[in-house]
């Protein structure tokens, strides 16, 4: 019977897939049937939610030990690789399986009163379901190509959302740079998966980790290169350092998209790419420590940026970027942190999504009271806000409820993953003591999230409102089928700590015992690392002190009573200015690759190789060759009888001459 519930696994991404194709169609040929276009695009994200409810269900009943692979149709039978198109159930796919249905549903709620008056409804619902197909095709693969279908697939989905509002420039540009920047780090999965095949023969997760011990010894050259690979493609996918530029860019998209891409799905699919191939990592230590330094150091620097931001999606987008990083510290670190970072993917889906949504719920308001007397840009500012308590008093709450759950106050969700992560972090260090030094980071980057998440709060929703005497008095709530999926959010940020309750705290740590049979091939390499009970409550009053620090700082430093509306702020200078430039990212990359690339593509290939060697030498060149030969020809037609007998005499006499030689 439980396996027969399992069974039903394809029509998780089968139904999105449905819908995107039912909605592309309504697109085309009755765009503003917005009714059935919001009963499809909601209900078969809500439907797939409901079989994956039941899906994994059936796995909690029947206890499997083991992966349950579905296979469909050979689809690369190609000599020795053999690859099929199927599906794997298992503890992890079936976390992500949740989180992508679940969450995915609430965004496309909100969606339906958020983009009601959009020309592009029918459009936008159509990408909004294919991106949750291929997001669901990903988490689900049993094999890398299936994975690597589903990971180009929202790479392609991201670039239409981002650059849904196509017509104005900054817009498409921002789609441009997420799908190149993406395929950047796409090079890198696609290395590994050669690299694997190459010594594995086969690309099916259940072969490949089956063989991985005998395999690749423990830190050889061939299981480090193939990890670091994949972990290339981590930080296009997941906005790590060096590729993490394109995600505040992509800030250009609706809202919801922000919630829905940036928050709970496709920039998480690299963390859970690393937890698929934790036994991998395990194999490789320098590629587990560079995951959790990288992740670490990435934590740190995009919050240094999120102090000093404006545009109110841009602080949360530097701020997913820095959570992000959170994660990658945790499944680097390997073991139970791996449980860890999956742990604050689920938290972090639940309070970010909330926070983008509600900051929706914020521009939406301020979006309608400025009657399009204003820019986007301008309802996005926080400088232009002020006292919106009193106005949207549920978004106000329910955005509390996030930003103290991302700060890491307990008993709230971030607080249990995020102290997970930095107590594994610390444990680690005792055994590799760089280690200490990747929780010391995480320590900083906590404080600093804290401090800018209560800016957000503060500037938003308190002091003096600054949108202006005419427009304040049109300022009210999102109706209902926003509102709704905040309240939803807002409890799920509340109570979400109890998935992986530690023992420490009373709980049975229920998710690290689900997720072990993905899990402890992987930690049974590491070496043991483990802090008494007496440390641990240690570390977590000092995870707690940090973030009620910044938090007070905030408080402290603060007034938002002194800012003025963005028309009339002063400009930024010294230090705040590297910061509200983002260290200069954009500048660094344009410098040293976009403007090299450009001056090479114009001077060199087009001008010397386009222009003189391929139409000059080749084509023009060939013309003219043909065109000497034509005269030459004519020249020699010249109809006198005697002409043509010397010609042949002489020609005669040449034949001649080189056949006695």
């Amino acid at each position: 019977m439980t396996r027969t519930a399992m069974s039903l696994v394809w029509l998780v991404p089968l139904l999105p897939l449905l819908g995107f194709v039912l909605n592309g169609t309504l697109a085309l040929v009755r765009p503003t049937a917005k009714t059935a276009v919001s009963v499809i695009g909601v209900g078969a994200v809500v439907a797939a939610f409901g079989v994956a409810v039941a899906v994994v269900r059936a796995l909690a009943v029947g206890h499997a030990a083991e992966p349950v692979v579905f296979t469909y149709w050979s689809w690369m039978p190609v000599g020795s690789l053999q690859v099929n198109a199927a599906l794997q159930v298992d503890p992890l796919s079936a976390v992500m399986l949740l989180v992508v249905t679940g969450v995915g549903s609430l965004i496309h709620l909100f969606s339906v009163g958020y983009m009601r008056e959009d020309d592009g409804y029918a459009r936008y619902f159509a990408y909004l379901n294919l991106f949750v197909f291929f997001m669901l095709t990903l988490v689900l693969g049993a094999s890398f190509p299936v994975m690597f279908v589903g990971w180009e697939g929202v790479g392609l989905c991201s670039y239409l959302l981002i650059g849904f509002w196509f017509t104005e420039q900054i817009n498409a540009d921002a789609g441009k740079k997420a799908f190149i920047v993406n395929r950047v780090g796409d090079f890198g999965f696609l290395v590994a998966m050669f690299l694997i095949f190459q010594h594995a023969g086969s690309l099916n997760f259940t072969d490949v980790f089956a063989k991985a011990r005998s395999l690749f010894p423990l830190g050889s050259a061939a299981v480090t290169a193939i990890t670091l690979f994949l972990f290339l493609g981590c930080t296009g996918k997941s906005a790590q350092i060096p590729l993490y530029t394109w995600l505040p860019d992509a800030m250009q998209g609706p809202t919801p998209v922000s919630a829905l891409i940036h928050a709970a799905t496709m920039v998480t699919a690299g963390v859970y790419l690393v937890a698929r191939c934790n036994l991998l990592f395990a194999l490789a230590p320098v590629s587990s420590a560079v995951v959790a330094g990288v992740g670490a150091l990435t934590a740190l620097f995009a919050a240094t940026i999120a102090l000093k931001q404006w545009d109110i999606k841009r602080v949360l987008a530097y701020s997913t970027i820095s959570q992000l990083g959170y994660m990658f510290l945790g499944v680097g670190t390997g073991g139970g942190a791996t449980v860890a970072g999956i742990f604050h993917l689920a938290t972090h889906a639940f309070f970010k999504a909330l926070l983008f949504l509600g900051s929706g719920s914020v521009i939406y308001a301020i979006h309608h009271a400025y009657h399009a007397t204003h820019s986007h840009e301008d309802a996005q500012d926080m400088r232009n806000m002020g006292g919106l308590k009193a106005h949207l008093p549920w978004t106000w709450v329910l955005m509390w409820i996030a930003t103290l759950a991302i700060a890491g106050v307990p008993p709230l969700s971030g607080f249990f993953s995020k102290d997970e992560i930095l107590s594994a972090a610390f444990a680690r260090g005792g055994v590799e003591r760089i280690w200490y030094l990747f929780w010391g980071m995480g320590l900083a980057a906590a404080s600093l999230t804290a401090f800018y998440m209560t800016r957000l709060m503060l500037y938003t929703f308190h002091g003096p409102n600054r949108t202006g005497e005419r427009e304040r008095p049109l300022l009210r709530e999102a109706p209902w089928v926003m509102t709704g999926p905040l309240v939803a959010l807002g409890v799920l940020s509340a109570v979400g700590g109890v998935l992986n309750l530690p023992a420490l705290l009373g709980g049975s740590s229920r998710l690290e015992r689900w997720l072990a049979p993905v899990t402890e091939a992987g930690a049974a390499l590491l070496p043991a690392h483990a802090v008494a009970s007496g440390t641990e409550w240690t570390l977590i009053g000092i995870a707690v002190a940090v973030a009620l620090a910044g938090i007070a700082g905030a408080l402290r430093m603060l007034r938002p009573a002194d800012l003025l509306p963005a028309q009339r702020a002063p400009a930024e200078t010294g230090f705040a200015r590297v910061l509200w430039k983002k260290w200069y990212g954009d500048e660094i990359y344009d410098a040293l690759i976009v403007r090299p690339i450009m001056w090479l593509s114009r001077e060199v290939l087009w001008k010397i190789v386009d222009v003189r060697l391929v139409d000059g030498a080749g084509v023009n060149g060939a013309a003219a060759v043909s065109r000497a030969l034509g005269w030459v020809g004519s020249r020699l037609q010249t109809g006198e009888l005697g002409f043509y007998v010397v010609l042949f005499v002489a020609g005669v006499l040449f034949v001649l001459h080189v056949a006695v030689r």
